[in-house]
C-alpha cells in the first residue's frame, strides 16, 4: 500500500452480530484532497463503509484499512481519531454538552488542548462553518437542524482533522441550509468521503463516485460519467439526477 493515500482499503468485508453481511471484498483508494461521493441504494454498506475509517467497527477478517498509511488498529485507534473526522447522520449523536463551544471544545480537550489553543482552535473552527460567536453560549439542541449540522462538522474541524467522512450531510435540511452546506463542503480543502442519495449534491461537491450495492462496490469513476448511466442507475435502485437529465 501507499503511504501517501489518504485512505486505502483491501478486501475489507464485515459482517453484523445477525450475520447481515455488510461490505463483501471492498478495496478502494483514496487520494490526499479527493473529495469522494459514496452512493447506493439503501442497505448498500455506504454507511458501515464509513464507521471503519476512525475504527468505529473492526474488519471482522483480518482486512486492512489505513488512513495516511497508518494501519486502523486499537493500537493506532487515538492518532487514527485525530486524523479521520466522522460526521454522523444525526447530529444530535455528537452534540451532547452544555453549550455549542463545549460541544468543538470537547475533542481537542481529550488531545490535551487548553487555554488559548482551546479557544483558537474552537472559534476557527466555528468560524469555518460560520457559526456566529454569540451562539457559542447556547445549547445546539436550541438551534436549527442546519445549525446543528454545521456545528457537528465543527467539532472534527477543531481537531485538525485531515480527512471528512460524513453520512448524508444534506440529509432533513431546507433548501437554504441545503445551499449553505454544499458551499461550506465545496470550500473546505480537506479530503471528503461523503455518503449520500442526494446526488445533485454530489455532483457539485465531488469529482468522483463510487457506487456500492449489497456490500460491493459496483462502479467507480468520475462523478459525471457514472451518474449519466441511466442504465447502471437503473440497475442499482437510483435515478440521474434531474440536472444531467435537463442536460440532454
Amino acid at each position: 500500500m501507499s503511504a501517501h493515500a489518504a485512505v486505502e482499503i483491501r478486501g475489507l468485508s464485515y459482517a453484523y452480530h445477525d450475520g447481515t453481511k455488510a461490505l463483501r471484498e471492498v478495496s478502494l483508494t483514496v487520494q490526499p484532497g479527493e473529495s469522494v461521493g459514496l452512493i447506493g441504494p439503501n442497505g448498500a454498506g455506504k454507511s458501515t463503509l464509513l464507521l471503519h475509517l476512525n475504527g468505529c467497527l473492526g474488519p471482522a477478517e483480518g482486512e486492512r484499512v489505513r488512513v495516511l498509511g497508518l494501519p486502523v488498529s486499537r493500537v493506532n485507534l487515538r492518532q487514527v481519531r485525530r486524523k479521520v473526522g466522522l460526521v454522523f447522520q444525526d447530529p444530535e449523536d455528537q452534540l451532547f454538552s452544555p453549550t455549542v463551544f463545549e460541544d468543538v471544545a470537547f475533542g481537542p480537550l481529550n488531545l490535551g488542548f487548553t487555554g488559548e489553543e482551546l479557544v483558537r482552535r474552537v472559534r476557527r473552527a466555528l468560524a469555518a462553518v460560520e457559526i456566529p460567536r454569540e451562539l457559542e453560549g447556547r445549547l445546539a439542541h436550541h438551534l436549527s437542524y442546519g445549525e446543528k449540522r454545521r456545528i457537528a462538522i465543527a467539532t472534527v474541524l477543531a481537531m485538525d482533522a485531515e480527512i471528512l467522512a460524513l453520512d448524508e450531510p444534506t440529509g432533513n435540511l431546507d433548501p437554504a441550509g441545503r445551499r449553505g452546506l454544499i458551499g461550506l463542503l465545496c470550500s473546505l480543502p480537506i479530503t471528503k468521503l461523503i455518503a449520500t442519495h442526494d446526488l445533485e449534491m454530489a455532483l457539485e461537491v465531488c469529482r468522483r463516485v463510487v457506487l456500492l450495492d449489497r456490500g460491493r462496490v459496483t462502479a467507480d469513476g468520475p462523478v459525471r460519467q457514472i451518474l449519466a448511466d441511466e442504465a447502471l442507475m437503473r440497475e442499482h435502485r437510483l435515478e440521474v439526477p434531474l440536472s444531467l437529465r435537463l442536460a440532454r
